[in-house]
């Protein structure tokens, strides 16, 4: 599930929910699916993409690198629950940036109420 969303230099493509079921994992169905989204992003004129990530998920996070994202900043307790965790917010820029501008990562940790 995605979406394109924000305005100005934060008009980006937005990964929501990505899940395949565990039978069709490793057989490029999410790389199918991002190059999709990335697509639609692209037409849409984004700035860039972004998803988040729990900081324990490796095998997401290490996909996610794959396909070319990197840590644009990590937000304190996004997820909360019964064990509260950060998330990892990924970005890659897309063809419209091309400085670069909206991957440059910040220096320090932000919380929740501070996600624009």
């Amino acid at each position: 599930m995605a979406k394109v969303e924000g305005n100005k230099e934060n008009w980006h493509g937005h990964v929501t929910c990505l899940s395949v079921a565990p039978e069709f994992r490793r057989q490029g169905v999410s790389r199918l699916l991002m190059n999709e989204f990335e697509k639609i992003s692209e037409i849409k004129n984004s700035w860039f993409c972004d998803l988040f990530v729990r900081v324990s998920n490796k095998i997401a996070f290490d996909m996610y690198t794959k396909f070319g994202y990197t840590v644009y900043r990590r937000v304190l307790d996004y997820y909360t629950g019964e064990n509260d965790e950060d998330a990892f917010d990924m970005r890659k820029a897309m063809p419209r940036d091309v400085e670069k501008k909206s991957i440059i990562p910040l220096p320090h940790p932000v919380t929740a109420d501070e996600l624009d």
